[in-house]
């Protein structure tokens, strides 16, 4: 699992929360700090809105918490 941030980001601080807070791990990428990560989340997801994340071959961009569980659920993750 792998998520694409923009620190500040409200939805993001959801996510990230909501997450943890349900043991899952993953590699968090800060999409403001590295210029290459940013271009790449643009080919990835068509946006580069945050937060996106990748689990294997799925993705789920633009999201918050509420998008997120019917998503984790849908896919049993």
């Amino acid at each position: 699992m792998t998520v694409y941030i923009k620190p500040g980001c409200p939805w993001c601080i959801d996510v990230e929360a909501y997450l943890k807070q349900n043991g899952y791990q993953y590699k968090r990428i800060d999409v403001t700090a590295d210029r290459e990560a940013f271009q790449r989340m643009g080919e990835i997801f068509g946006t580069t809105s945050a937060p996106s994340m990748t689990v294997g071959d799925l993705k789920l961009a633009d999201f918050g918490v509420d998008e997120l569980v019917p998503f984790l659920k849908r896919h049993g993750l």
